[in-house]
């Protein structure tokens, strides 16, 4: 997944198109678009007030609107991957973000499903190997968790830590992906 974020200030996203989904396995997930790609995705621990609060303050909108058609191949693969048949999302993306965070993202989605990565590997991974705060920081602040596997992240010892869904979702994404792992895993011939 080849990632491009920007602050891109004064830019005029025109709309940004907002829903939000049910899903029984986590809960209800608000997302939100502009034109160019899924923008935000909320967590069910996140107040849907700061979701709001979040887009608008990123994105200043002229018009922001409840489309629920326009995210239509968000859900279906999303209820794939809640049910161990996607590990790969193909969404476009549209972030906004420093090149640090941009960076950070990228090798957060080169985490394998079913696999873990620790910040200080990270970290090493993109050449900083002492930026494993701000490897954090650029983790927490994921605007797309699940399509950016941040979940996939954690501490040196093993240990799950720092989740902005909570602990509880990041162990049952994590269980759900090393339960299905052998699903998308080659088979030498």
């Amino acid at each position: 997944m080849k990632l491009s974020a920007t602050g891109r200030p004064g830019k005029d996203p025109g709309t940004v198109s907002y829903d939000s989904r049910m899903f029984p396995s986590v809960g209800r997930i608000y997302v939100a678009a502009t034109n160019q790609g899924i923008c935000r995705i909320s967590l069910p621990a996140h107040p849907v007030e700061v979701f709001f609060k979040t887009v608008i303050k990123k994105y200043d909108p002229r018009i922001f609107i409840q489309n629920n058609a326009l995210f239509d191949s968000l859900y279906i693969q999303l209820e794939e991957y809640l049910g161990g048949r996607r590990a790969v999302f193909s969404i476009p993306l549209d972030l906004m973000g420093t090149p640090f965070q941009a960076e950070v993202w990228e090798a957060l989605g080169q985490i394998p499903y079913g696999e873990t990565r620790s910040y200080g590997e990270i970290a090493r991974q993109i050449g900083r190997p002492k930026a494993v705060r701000a490897i954090g920081q650029a983790n927490h602040v994921n605007p797309v968790p699940i399509l950016i596997p941040c979940h996939r992240v954690i501490g040196s010892q093993g240990e799950l830590v720092g989740y902005g869904g909570g602990i509880p979702l990041k162990k049952h994404f994590l269980t759900l992906e090393k339960k299905f792992r052998c699903n998308f895993l080659s088979t030498p011939l």
